[in-house]
């Protein structure tokens, strides 16, 4: 059960919370009544020190990201693994996924896997009723109730899990057939026994016919800078970072010992992967990917990135009401991520609008432009910095990105700052409302070097069909595959 001050839902600031908002009115409000150009200039010259170690930052994280090594030999017994897909108005793609999980190279007597459906959403229901089923994946019908969020769906079908390992995943998801494999037998050899979470690699693909080419390449670019470079980097530093909705692998003991999932949070994925730290426990990436459709045009993108932005700070305000709790590294890579994200998402439109106008102005009036040093530096540096992660992160994807790409780049980063202002309103409107994401059927092969074939399942015949019924059952399994309790690792806080 997660901890009431854990949880978005509670919306009450704490007194930490209550003496950094006093502290910051009272230094507005001393900054007004000293306002002079020599203090603006002492406050524009610690922001653009600020953001020179940001720059700075991604440099090091391009040096260290690196894949992790080649996971140990297979085990003896394998570990049992449990597959969720939380899956709302996904009628026109189930069958797609279905093929998909299917096709994952796992010992499939040491599979279980629940497609999570709401009561309310009956084609999807119908749909994944109707489709050719692997006999380890079922139908599960989360119950009524409040919120509609996909980690409340989540939530509901873990009690009957009962494999050691649970990894999920989304509905355009076309996973790495080795990639449980890989995350099993890295849970197996670790050590430490503070693994908790291994998060996959998400690389986008656009589908195949898209109108947004533009949206789709910036998107492609911006998730392989996350996953190529900033998270195997923040792992090799030994640093908690936010975890990405899907493909995210977890030992189940601890993640029923950590609460959950957040059913208040619209990101559960970035909340749990501090949350997970905060307990004590350790997070790390793969190598095996899962491929993903982009969002699409600027109507679908929007509200996808608006939830996103939205659950940052639903994240940023759950974990600041204690951030003594994550620790100084913890703290500082709450800082570096999602406070890095939300700032930048915020200034990104202003910042280029009013650099973008100096210059119309310098140019209209014949006067070169006043560019102080520092503010150059800083304008340089930070766009560079930000092509690099995106150009090596685009490399490894093998995602196109080119320098066109990086000339349009600004204009990108600036409808960050259209969802910033968005989810600022819908935080104070609508908190936990879901904006769904539309998945479309995806008709190109997921991956360079194995494609799927989408017209079959493969490895099934009619033998092997499941039958179409949603699960009732709350069946228990012991630890199996080398995997100690969680109790025996590192005992979680209560």
């Amino acid at each position: 059960m997660l901890r009431p001050e854990l949880c978005a839902a509670d919306r009450n600031l704490s007194l930490f919370q209550w003496a950094l908002l006093v502290l910051f009115a009272f230094g507005a409000f001393w900054g007004a009544q000293h306002l002079s150009r020599t203090l603006l200039a002492q406050v524009a010259a610690a922001a653009g020190v600020v953001f020179l170690f940001i720059a700075g930052w991604r440099c090091l994280l391009v040096v260290l990201s690196k894949p992790p090594a080649e996971p140990a030999p297979a085990p003896e017994i394998w570990p049992r693994y449990t597959i969720l897909a939380a899956l709302y108005d996904e009628a026109e793609v189930v069958e797609q996924l279905i093929g998909r999980l299917a096709a994952i190279d796992y010992p499939p007597d040491r599979l279980q896997g629940f497609l999570v459906l709401e009561e309310r959403d009956t084609e999807t229901r119908a749909a994944a009723m109707a489709a050719a089923r692997p006999p380890w994946l079922e139908v599960f019908v989360a119950p009524p109730g409040q919120p509609g969020t996909k980690p409340r769906a989540l939530n509901c079908a873990l009690p009957h899990v009962t494999g050691d390992l649970l990894t999920v995943y989304d509905a355009e998801d076309a996973p790495d057939p080795g990639q449980l494999k890989e995350a099993a037998v890295r849970f197996v050899d670790d050590a430490t026994g503070r693994l908790a979470c291994l998060q996959a690699p998400l690389r986008i693909r656009p589908a195949r016919g898209s109108v947004s080419r533009f949206i789709d390449r910036q998107f492609a670019a911006e998730y392989a800078a996350l996953f190529e470079i900033t998270l195997p980097g923040m792992v090799r530093l030994g640093l908690p970072f936010p975890l990405g909705g899907t493909s995210n692998h977890f030992r189940v003991d601890i993640l029923r010992a950590v609460g959950g999932w957040d059913s208040w949070n619209v990101t559960e994925d970035a909340d749990l992967g501090f949350r997970l730290w905060r307990f004590g426990w350790r997070i790390g990436v793969l190598r095996r990917p899962t491929w993903e459709t982009p969002p699409g045009p600027l109507r679908d993108w929007l509200p996808q990135r608006t939830r996103w932005l939205k659950g940052y700070m639903q994240t940023w305000g759950v974990h600041t009401r204690n951030p003594l709790g994550l620790g100084p590294r913890g703290l500082f890579s709450l800082l570096i991520t999602l406070g890095l994200a939300l700032a930048s998402a915020g200034l990104y439109g202003p910042t280029l609008c009013w650099v973008a106008a100096s210059i119309l102005v310098a140019l209209l009036a014949g006067l070169p432009p006043a560019t102080p040093a520092l503010a150059l530096a800083v304008l340089i540096l930070g766009a560079m910095t930000a092509w690099l992660c995106c150009k090596v992160g685009a490399r490894r994807a093998g995602a196109p990105y080119g320098l066109w790409d990086m000339i349009r780049g600004p204009i990108y980063w600036s409808l960050l700052s259209l969802a910033f202002t968005h989810a600022v309103w819908r935080l104070l409107a609508e908190p936990f409302a879901w904006d769904k994401t539309r998945h479309r059927p995806d008709v190109q092969a997921p991956f360079s070097d194995a494609a799927l074939d989408e017209t079959a399942l493969p490895g099934l015949s009619a033998a092997h069909v499941a039958a179409p019924e949603p699960v009732t059952r709350n069946t228990r399994h012991p630890g199996v595959g080398g995997l100690r309790p969680a109790g025996q690792r590192r005992r979680a806080q209560a």
